[in-house]
């Protein structure tokens, strides 16, 4: 049965259909905004399979037919490997759903979401996540939802509900809000720099303004909604587990106290394979389901220690940060580095700049995208200690790059001031909690160290949280273990005034004002904390760049020139460059950018396109060839594409029979102009010179 049910969602009509397409998946979708149409399907297997997750992936696909473009590589088609922003996206939908799925559920389960309709009004990303939510909610599949997700956007200080695409430039605050019927589950996006206030003013808002979907799910499953398969978490051996925790309890408890991440993690391996050499033949056949036993109790030891204690693994107390050294210059080459290190997570950051010419060219959905700002973050094996194959980046390195992308670019300089194309990266060195707020700390002091003129630095901390029944703790600066053993993953980043870019995720079924009010005020002071550590090390940016960065010199020329500069083919222009090893990039406005790795090398380009573009003067003299001759005068090339006329009257101080007599093709001749016509013609005399002396000067 098709049904299609509809609802205003800020200003516009959003509209879920199900039951006409896709019709074989567990659930399927078909979300539309404006001209924007994202197909969601989900489809979980019957077949349970073994582990300790949930086996739940999510695709985000966009197809470039879409937006009726065909796609611009060589194969023409969408190739297999997601950008960056469907791998964002996919982890947008990942990250609500995936705690709402019952936790010992095994099934595998796909989410696929496709842009089959693209308006270059409204973004898909909130509406995959709504159908993502519709499809699993009207499937068979368990799944404690519905939940429901928009974009809020602030435009001169007015808050507003999935701005177009168009605005968000506009927007000083630009998140996604993904929530509950009675709280929020997920926040992502950046901002100018605001208060905590006017963020929270603006999570709940969002929070309020989804309620109507939430409210259409409900209807979409009252009436087309499938029975919910019949699933039992699996049957327990209470007695058994009561053994395997009784035998591990007290040597992971002393495990779990040893501060060092390394020591502790090798006492708890030491307490594990104890329990399993003490159950021995008992064991034999249940080894996986000892381990998880082991990593339960192991959680619930670390929430008991939060919870009931008051005390965290490495004995900070609950707003302590951990303590923090900074290193700046700690690589020669390189325009600008950093070593940050906060407990044992250590992050390198490290800066390039180049010319306009090393823009990112990303084609997305909108048309063709050109970024001067790239940060990257890589997260090898041996941060943890572990020996892994080294591919290309995860879902989590794009993931964590990208927030940190949110974080730094509010406070850039702007491109008319600081005309650089700016690359950050991240290496992360060791990992034990934060490494992306690691980075954004990294990446700001190497943008100081570099020189670059930022408008404030900007710091980042990831905040904790444990609650159960009526005791809620927020912790600052996790580690790894907290992060594992909690209930909410909260990174805030921001200068000393206000916050630039946020992201949370929770494991419970929402959070509310108060609590998140606590987490964004605790996250505020640590903030400000790491920040006076960092300026310690690096008060303000460096007062000039690195003399290895490359220098970009601007000129500007009448448009009517560029075509001189460039040269039939380029031919000229490349010549320029590779005579004065610089790269020059010319605006249709007219506008020359060259980038040069010496003061030297520049002004030899800057000096050759002078000479390109320049008008003839009155009065100047110059040295030209002889380009042509005619019965009335020879024609003269004084500047590149510039010819003038040299009368017969003006070859010479006496009369000129024929101007063959004087001069010939291809002769240097030294001539003054007369006059430039308004039609541009030019008269040029050689006669003037030799009655003056020969002249002074030449150009």
């Amino acid at each position: 049965m098709e049904i299609l049910l509809k609802e205003e969602i800020g200003g516009k009509t959003l509209s879920i259909q199900t039951g006409k397409v896709a019709k074989q998946a567990s659930g399927s979708v078909v979300v539309q905004y404006g001209d924007t149409v994202v197909l969601v399907t989900v489809v979980s297997t019957l077949e349970a399979r073994p582990g300790d997750f949930v086996p739940l992936t999510v695709e985000y696909q966009e197809k470039i037919y879409a937006a009726g473009r065909i796609p611009g590589n060589y194969f023409r088609r969408e190739i297999g490997r997601p950008s960056e922003k469907e791998t964002l996206t996919a982890r947008l939908i990942d990250r609500p759903m995936r705690p709402l799925f019952p936790k010992s559920y095994r099934f595998e389960t796909q989410v696929i979401a496709t842009v089959l309709s693209m308006d270059q009004e409204n973004d898909a990303d909130t509406l995959a996540m709504v159908g993502a939510s519709a499809a699993l909610h009207l499937s068979d599949i368990p799944f404690a939802g519905p939940i429901a997700a928009v974009r809020v956007g602030r435009i001169d200080g007015q808050l507003r509900i999935n701005p177009a695409i168009t605005e968000l430039d506009l927007c000083d605050i630009n998140i996604i809000v993904a929530g509950s019927k009675t709280g929020v589950v997920m926040v992502e996006g950046g901002s100018g720099v605001v208060s905590e206030d006017e963020m929270i003013e603006a999570i709940f808002f969002g929070h309020r303004a989804l309620q109507p979907l939430i409210d259409l799910q409900i209807k979409l499953r009252e009436a087309h909604g499938a029975p919910k398969r019949a699933f039992a978490p699996p049957i327990v051996d209470a007695e058994f587990v009561a053994k395997v925790e009784s035998l591990a309890a007290g040597p992971l408890r002393e495990a779990l106290l040893i501060p060092q991440k390394i020591e502790r993690y090798a006492a708890a391996r030491v307490a594990k394979l104890g329990v399993i050499e003490a159950l021995g033949e008992e064991c034999a056949d249940r080894r996986e389901q000892v381990v998880g036993i082991i990593e339960a109790l192991k959680r619930r030891i670390l929430r008991d220690l939060i919870l009931i204690e008051g005390r965290r693994v490495d004995g900070r107390r609950f707003d302590e940060v951990r303590p923090i050294t900074c290193e700046v210059g700690v690589l020669p080459r390189p325009h600008g580095s950093a070593l940050f290190t906060r407990g044992e997570t250590q992050v390198l950051g490290v800066l390039t700049l180049g010319s306009g010419q090393d823009e990112q060219r990303v084609e997305t959905l909108s048309g063709e995208e050109f970024r001067p700002f790239m940060l990257h973050y890589n997260f090898p094996p041996y941060s943890v200690g572990e020996a892994k194959r080294i591919s290309g980046p995860s879902r989590r390195d794009i993931g964590h790059g990208g927030l940190s992308t949110r974080a730094i670019e509010k406070i850039l300089p702007a491109k008319e001031t600081f005309d650089y194309t700016i690359r950050l990266v991240s290496e992360v060195l060791e990992s034990n909690g934060s490494s992306s707020m690691g980075t954004v700390c990294a990446c700001c002091l190497a943008l100081m160290d570099g020189g670059v003129p930022i408008k404030a630095p900007v710091a980042g901390i990831a905040m904790g949280l444990v609650s159960e029944a009526d005791k809620t703790v927020v912790l600052s600066d996790i580690l790894g273990d907290e992060d594992h053993a909690g209930d909410m993953d909260f990174k805030v980043t921001g200068t000393q005034e206000g916050i630039t870019a946020l992201q949370m995720d929770i494991k419970i079924h929402e959070l509310s004002r108060e609590i998140l009010m606590k987490a964004l005020e605790q996250a505020r002071q640590g903030r400000i904390h790491i920040l006076g550590r960092m300026l310690a090390a690096l008060a303000a940016p460096r007062p000039a760049i690195s003399p290895y960065a490359p220098t970009i010199t601007t000129i500007t020329i009448h448009p009517d020139k560029i075509r001189e500069v460039i040269g039939q083919g380029g031919k000229t222009i490349r010549a320029i460059q590779s005579q004065t090893n610089t790269t020059i990039q010319i605006e249709d406005s007219g506008q020359v950018k060259i980038a040069a790795f010496s003061k030297q090398e520049a002004e030899a380009a800057l000096e050759l396109v002078r000479q390109i573009t320049a008008d003839p003067e009155v009065g100047a003299i110059y040295e030209g060839t002889v380009v042509k001759i005619t019965d009335f005068g020879a024609f003269v090339n004084i500047l590149p594409g510039t010819d003038g006329l040299v009368h017969i009257s003006q070859l010479a101080n006496h009369r000129v029979t024929k101007v063959s007599d004087v001069v010939k093709e291809g002769d240097k001749l030294k001539v003054k102009v007369l006059e430039v016509g308004r039609d541009g013609k030019i008269r040029l005399s050689h006669k003037a010179l030799l009655e003056e002396g020969d002249g002074q000067t030449h150009r």
